[in-house]
């Protein structure tokens, strides 16, 4: 086998040059093929609205699908995106030279602050159609406005900040009013809260924004032309109404923190970034004189809201001195610049122009650049053309831009549903750990891309990397599908190979060893993963040739229990004498098989635990196949070891109840080995019925009569009902064991008194004792005296005899007497009988004319009848009838037998016509059959009445209609 993996490293290196071929003809190394079909659309897709503006457009804000835009001097023009057929057009009503100077519209789209150029400032509420002044305002040129998105509703703003041209931040409410269309002003209050300076004084307050964080942290963020403010504290619960005072009022003493650059545009704006409809901004955008100060907002910091801040300065064609930037809108991934002719977005993670927007001169300069927070979408303006950019999947390129930056969880995280960009991201995250020598995360990523395996599996063995191989190579492994059965089994089958050549490393140094043992836990692992369990089970046999060809045997017998190749474990353990680790995995997976096959092995040294395991087991083993092993061991084993032998055999026999006769004869012939005692009280305890006994009688007998075991013998021989045999044998042991012999064939008189004689004749002749031979005849009365004396010798007085002899003729006076007493009794039975006869030959009844049958209820005396103790009368056929189905079978035919005899008798004979008197009054032999046939006819019709007797009791329980009828039945009464 590892020549095979050789081999197949060789090869390894012969395709990695092939894929270098291919490659140079343009085979691409990836699966995936990345063909676009159509021109994909672009991340901004603009439209022109389809608008023509009577006056030119002064300002244009948009927010909640609510547009407002000025028109020439005195016209405000409403849309409801949502209904843009219903357009609302708002006069100002000024008479004087007033000019819009800039519009601000909040996030619900219900508040318009009008700010014109003589620092005056107008509000229009959405549902109403007259524009109010705000007299407090006065004075003030309105540059910014930070609306409260979280106390301002379509009635109430909340209070608010508003920026000044002079660097004033005034706090201010409007509401409008319930009871009437306004109150009488609609500018709650106005006062100033803080001023912004720069180097050289107070200047102008570009952008607001206000921003709530978490355990009521207000952030006010604030921009002049050169620097960004930042005002941070709390609004103690409850007072959230009361405005901003408290906040502002924290750096009275001194400067807040602020960002500063040197250059200047004259202005400055910042734009927000916002995922989600009412969630806090993520992200900023500062445009300013060095370029755009990018970064994303952190509200869980204590001073500072603002985190990794960037500045991307402008592109190469923006001179701020000749065409400096408009405006700025800022999307998830992108920021776009309004310039007077053109739109640039450029990407926020690498600072280039990823999209550029060329305006032709005929719709004129480009004014404003806005966005709806709500929607997603771009307006922007020139004096006389709307256009309206809708973002489309914007995120489809930046896996690419976080894969150069080597950012390579966000760049999967953005191509996840894109596996043609997933497999270059990973194959271009994988080379970059392989050049930074981080080989483990480098192969965990080749594994999951497309990239050629032979390629990818040469760079690891080229950079010895053996751990990072195996990493890509389980990594591989896990990635493959059900069906690709080749590639599993050369990835499982080389896995083993690193990992044994792994693990015979980490074992022979010692400080090492830690790193040794987690290795051989992930290589038991991988060996028993259920997803590799089929590959491995079905080259188990390369598997095993690997184990061996590296000596570890450790992890061959963890393998083969794995496979459930227990007869191998188990033969492992006997080849090292290791028999009660063997035992222990027969017991634990309890095999009937292996316990078979290595039960002859391990009993020779482990008896008395085997035993024990095999009466665990139970009826799971069939005693007779475990027979040849106790067989062998037995034969070498001293009687003590015979012992466990005959506790199995005796577990089978009485716990068990086997009835197998190998596994009783087995056990008779330990037991006449080494315990004769327990071999009569199991020959007792089978029993003498044959049917019964389990042993084969012919074998035990056999066995007994080789081992001289005559009581067991001779118990036999009662069971195989051989009594003389039995008497025999008995004689040679004890009388009276004989004596019990004789009297077992109580059916067989002449046979006992054969025994019993055989009994007498050997207490005589062979023991000469007189008084044990009378005391057979006392104890077996079939035998007399005049049985015994011819074993007696001419030289015995009678003396011994004279009790026997008066005892015997006494029994004949008895007998004699008995039999007189039977002899009158029978005469008297007789005399009874006789009178009985004769009472009954006399006996007669009486038939009245109107008599019925009592069975068919017509007038008896028609036809022959019968006529019964009980009172009951028949018509001859009727009776017939009604006893005929309930006869036996044999009487049914006999009975149907003797009818076609008596109809024989009834025909005339064809030579001799004679009148039927003639034929009644003869007296012939055919009359006499005749009579004869009548009389058996009527011994079985008219046996018994049919409806007193037996018959009626015997037919309680039969069903009145014939089952085999029924269906028949059923089908007549339809």
């Amino acid at each position: 086998m590892a020549s095979i993996l050789d081999e197949y490293e060789d090869s390894l290196h012969r395709s990695a040059s092939l894929q270098q071929s291919r490659a140079s003809v343009g085979i691409p190394h990836s699966g995936y093929v990345n063909a676009r079909l159509e021109k994909e659309t672009p991340i901004f897709n603009k439209q022109r609205i389809d608008f023509a503006p009577p006056e030119k457009i002064n300002s244009l804000v948009v927010s909640s699908n609510q547009l407002c835009m000025s028109l020439g001097k005195d016209t405000i023009l409403r849309i409801d995106l949502g209904k843009p057929d219903e357009p609302n057009q708002v006069e100002l009503g000024r008479k004087d030279e007033a000019r819009v100077y800039k519009m601000f519209l909040d996030h619900t789209g219900s508040h318009l602050l009008i700010a014109l150029n003589t620092s005056e400032c107008l509000y229009l509420n959405r549902s109403v159609q007259k524009v109010r002044a705000l007299s407090r305002w006065k004075g003030h040129l309105i540059e910014s406005v930070g609306w409260n998105k979280f106390l301002g509703s379509e009635t109430n703003t909340g209070p608010i900040l508003v920026g000044t041209s002079q660097g004033q931040i005034y706090e201010a409410e409007i509401s409008v009013s319930e009871g009437s269309l306004f109150s009488t002003n609609p500018d709650q209050y106005f006062r100033q809260v803080y001023t912004l300076e720069e180097e050289s004084g107070p200047a102008p307050v570009c952008c607001l924004e206000i921003e709530r964080g978490i355990e009521g942290k207000f952030f006010i963020i604030a921009t002049t032309r050169k620097r960004l403010f930042q005002f941070v504290g709390k609004v103690p619960e409850g007072t959230e109404q009361q405005g901003f005072s408290s906040i502002f009022a924290m750096h009275a003493d001194h400067l807040p923190s602020f960002r500063e650059f040197p250059a200047n545009l004259g202005f400055s704006e910042i734009a927000f970034y916002t995922p989600k409809l009412r969630s806090n901004p993520r992200s900023f955008a500062w445009m300013m004189g060095n370029g755009v100060l990018y970064g994303t907002l952190d509200y869980s910091r204590p001073d500072s809201i603002l985190s990794d801040e960037r500045v991307w300065v402008y592109p190469s064609d923006i001179d701020i001195t000749v065409n400096k930037p408009i405006s700025i809108v800022l999307t998830q991934f992108h920021f776009l610049l309004l310039l007077p002719d053109r739109v640039k977005a450029v990407c926020t993670l690498n600072g280039q122009v990823v999209f550029q927007d060329l305006f032709l001169e005929k719709f004129g300069l480009l004014t404003c650049m806005i966005k709806d927070p709500t929607v997603q979408q771009i307006w922007i303006h020139t004096e006389k053309v709307v256009f309206r950019y809708h973002v489309q999947r914007e995120s489809r390129d930046v896996w690419k831009m976080y894969m150069n930056m080597n950012k390579f969880d966000l760049a999967k995280e953005y191509c996840k549903d894109r596996p043609e960009c997933l497999d270059i991201v990973l194959a271009k995250e994988a080379e970059h750990c392989f050049q930074n020598k981080r080989y483990l995360d480098s192969a965990k990523c080749y594994a999951l891309t497309q990239n050629y395996f032979e390629e990818i599996a040469l760079k690891f063995i080229e950079a010895k990397q053996e751990e990072a191989l195996m990493e890509f190579l389980i990594k591989k492994l896990s990635n493959l599908k059900p069906s690709e059965k080749t590639q599993t089994t050369l990835l499982t089958t080389w896995l083993t190979e690193l990992y044994l050549n792994w693990l015979g490393i980490l074992e022979g140094d010692p400080s090492q060893r830690n790193l040794y043992l987690d290795t051989r836990e992930k290589f038991r692992t991988f060996l028993s993963s259920p997803k590799n369990k089929d590959c491995l089970f079905n080259n188990r046999a390369s598997i095993y040739e690997l184990l061996a060809s590296h000596g570890d045997t450790e992890h061959m017998v963890y393998f083969a229990v794995i496979m459930q190749d227990y007869e191998r474990v188990v033969a492992h353990h006997c080849q090292h004498d290791e028999y009660d680790e063997a035992l222990n995995v027969l017991s634990r997976h309890r095999d009937e098989k292996l316990f078979y096959k290595f039960s002859p092995v391990l009993i020779q040294h482990i008896p008395k635990k085997v035993v024990d395991a095999w009466i665990s087991m139970g009826s799971r083993l069939d005693a007779r196949n475990l027979i040849p092993a106790l067989v062998n061991y037995s034969q070498s084993a001293s009687t003590q070891q015979i012992n466990e032998a005959i506790r199995y055999m005796e577990f089978c026999v009485y716990q068990l109840e086997e009835t197998q006769q190998a596994i009783h004869n087995y056990l008779l012939s330990l037991y006449a080995l080494c315990r004769p005692d327990s071999l009569l009280s199991y020959l007792e305890q089978a029993g003498t019925n044959p049917n019964r006994i389990h042993y084969d009688l012919k074998y035990a007998l056999r066995l007994c009569a080789e081992h001289g075991h005559h009581h067991a013998c001779v118990h036999i021989y009662k069971v195989m009902e051989l009594y003389e045999e039995a008497v025999d044998l008995a004689l040679q042991v004890d009388v009276d064991l004989a004596k019990s012999c004789a009297d077992l064939p109580e059916d067989d008189e002449e046979l006992r008194k054969k025994l019993w004689l055989k009994i007498a004749r050997h207490v005589v002749q062979e023991e000469k004792d007189v008084k044990k031979a009378m005391a057979c005849l006392s104890s077996c009365a079939l035998l007399k005296i005049e049985d015994v004396l011819p074993f007696f010798p001419d030289f015995v007085t009678i003396d011994h005899f004279k009790e026997a002899i008066c005892n015997s003729l006494e029994d004949y006076n008895k007998h004699i007497e008995e039999l007189k007493r039977e002899m009158e009794e029978a005469t008297q039975s007789a005399k009874r009988i006789r009178e009985d006869i004769q009472e009954m030959r006399n006996k007669y009844g009486s038939v009245e004319p109107q008599e019925k049958c009592a069975a068919c209820d017509f007038p008896l005396l028609n036809r022959p009848f019968y006529l019964f103790l009980c009172g009951h009368m028949f018509h001859y056929d009727c009776l017939l009838q009604a006893v005929f189905p309930n006869l036996p079978a044999y009487k049914q035919a006999k009975l149907e037998d003797l009818q076609k005899k008596l109809a024989a008798t009834s025909q005339p004979s064809k030579s001799h016509h004679r009148p039927k008197d003639a034929d009644t009054i003869s007296l012939g032999k055919g009359q006499q059959s005749r009579e004869q046939i009548k009389a058996d006819i009527d011994d079985i019709v008219a046996a018994e009445c049919v409806y007193c007797g037996e018959l009626m009791i015997r037919s309680i329980d039969k069903p009145f209609i014939d089952p085999q009828k029924y269906e028949e039945e059923m089908q007549s009464w339809l």
